[in-house]
Order: structure tokens, then C-alpha cells, then sequence
């Protein structure tokens, strides 16, 4: 009997969205996500996603104010502080930020 076939890991997500300081501008738009996409070069990330507002029903519970998001999936706190400390998370941040005005991050752990 294999103990460990119903087991999953629990994963700590971590949702940042950004608000573009030209946020009509497509060319920022697509610059903040090509340095996202660099951050797919740290090990510590299980998986992410990176992506733009759907076009889903406007409700007044869904909050579209944002224009780049990025979610991504760690295994542990250990994880996280891992990729925050990352010297490519650290250029991300050093090269692309000129582009937003506004982060919000939440971090959530899987029950």
C-alpha cells in the first residue's frame, strides 16, 4: 500500500499585481511581462503564471484596476525568501520597476 498516493504538497502562493504607470501603453505592458518572464529562471518557483485582465463579466466584486499579474506556486517559506533574496528577482526589481506605480502582493498557503 502506497502511503503517500493521496498526499499533495501544500503549496504557499504568492499573487502580485501591478499597476502600469502608463497603463494604456502596450510596449510597458509587455516590457513589465518579459521581466517577469525572466523570473522563471529561479529554481525555487514551482510554477507560474503570468497574465493580463480576462475579459470576464464586469461585477462589482472583481476589482480590474490592475494591468499585470504574476502567481506563482512555492513548496515552502524557505521557497519564497529563496526567490525574494534571488539575485534575478533582484534585477527584475532594479530594471522594471520605473514601469509600475502601484504592487500588491498576497500571499496565501494552501489548507
Amino acid at each position: 500500500m502506497n502511503l503517500f498516493k493521496h498526499m499533495e504538497t501544500k503549496y504557499l502562493l504568492h499573487h502580485v499585481f501591478f499597476w502600469l504607470n502608463n497603463p494604456e501603453s502596450v510596449e510597458d505592458r509587455n516590457k513589465l511581462i518579459e521581466g517577469l518572464n525572466t523570473l522563471k529562471g529561479i529554481e525555487a518557483i514551482k510554477k507560474i503564471h503570468i497574465g493580463v485582465l480576462a475579459s470576464t463579466e464586469k461585477r462589482e466584486v472583481v476589482d480590474t484596476s490592475w494591468n499585470v499579474s504574476e502567481l506563482m506556486f512555492f513548496e515552502s517559506e524557505v521557497d519564497q525568501k529563496i526567490y525574494q533574496d534571488h539575485v534575478i528577482h533582484q534585477d527584475f526589481v532594479k530594471n522594471y520597476s520605473h514601469l509600475w506605480k502601484k504592487v500588491v502582493v498576497f500571499d496565501a498557503q494552501d489548507v
